[in-house]
């Protein structure tokens, strides 16, 4: 699946932000971020150990929302190519913030390098049927401007969180054979 820049943007970064969404053998979600491009005039901070950090919207970053099966809660995840990874549930649109009980960190993998920024991360939850999700990413110019893609985009200003953007439904786990 491949993020679109906000409608709204003027001169985004010349790079392409594709993402592929599949169930981990454990049942939970796995997701790959592959940002690919122009990355010289990106702001990418350095990698550093993983930590939990809040604010990681305001620079370059790769962030999913999960809607709980049909009803209107949700998760939100951030991840920065530091490491610095934010986990908050919410008890409806953009409603009733609170970090996530969960403190263990998500395992990442960063590579980070000439042309390319990718993640390979597996989302400490398990979801039911009905779950669906909204991907998303807010890229970082040298400059300070920041750029807003998503797989979709509600009118108006950039809003990761409206309904309208949980468009991706989960893929089905596997049973054995």
């Amino acid at each position: 699946m491949q993020l679109a820049p906000h409608p709204g943007c003027v001169d985004p970064p010349r790079v392409g932000i594709d993402v592929t969404v599949a169930r981990a053998p454990s049942g939970r979600l796995r997701l790959a971020y592959r940002l690919a491009g122009d990355t010289r005039r990106l702001s990418i901070p350095p990698p550093a150990e993983p930590r939990r950090a809040d604010g990681l919207w305001q620079h370059s970053c790769f962030e999913c929302f999960l809607r709980i099966g049909a009803g209107p809660r949700y998760l939100e995840f951030n991840f920065s190519p530091s490491g610095a990874w934010a986990a908050y549930g919410f008890s409806g649109y953009r409603a009733g913030m609170e970090p996530s009980d969960d403190d263990q960190v998500p395992p990442a993998v960063w590579r980070v390098g000439e042309g390319l920024v990718a993640l390979d991360v597996e989302l400490p939850v398990d979801l039911p049927p009905g779950s669906a999700l909204a991907i998303a990413a807010v890229v970082e110019r040298d400059d300070g401007a920041l750029s807003h893609w998503a797989l979709h985009h509600a009118s108006g200003a950039a809003d990761f969180h409206h309904p309208s953007a949980f468009v991706v439904e989960l893929p089905p786990m596997e049973t054995a054979a």
